[in-house]
């Protein structure tokens, strides 16, 4: 069994957050990966829920604010549904996945968690006007 630190980090490598998850399977898939952390991230937020939620995505009827969203209410999110939506900010380049030093570009592509432990996020915001 193997663990993984997830890391929020800033385009220049800062990290911003990080948390780890043990007893993970040794290999596993990139799309795998995310929705671990996606799911995580929910059931964190599901525990005690509030009008602020520190995630991957923004949830529906959110809206974006320093370090995270807030929601309009109060309320416990469907990890599903976010893992979902992290799919497809991946598939549209709204984050960066890297894993060690390399960057993931298929959600299918297989990573060694023994050799590559850490896995960082970097979001990518669009440029006004361009």
């Amino acid at each position: 069994m193997a663990s993984v630190i997830f890391r929020d980090e800033t385009m220049t490598g800062r990290a911003l957050e990080e948390f780890s998850l043990p007893d993970l399977p040794e290999r596993i898939s990139a799309r795998e990966l995310v929705r671990l952390r996606v799911r995580e991230e929910v059931a964190r937020h599901n525990a005690a829920p509030s009008h602020h939620f520190r995630g991957l995505v923004k949830p529906t009827d959110a809206e974006a604010e320093l370090n995270g969203y807030r929601l309009r209410t109060a309320r416990r999110l469907d990890w599903e549904r976010q893992a979902d939506a992290a799919e497809a900010a991946f598939a549209r380049n709204g984050f960066l996945l890297l894993v060690g030093d390399r960057q993931i570009e298929d959600l299918d592509a297989g990573i060694d968690l023994t050799v590559d432990p850490v896995v960082s996020f970097v979001k990518l915001v669009p440029l006004v006007g361009g």
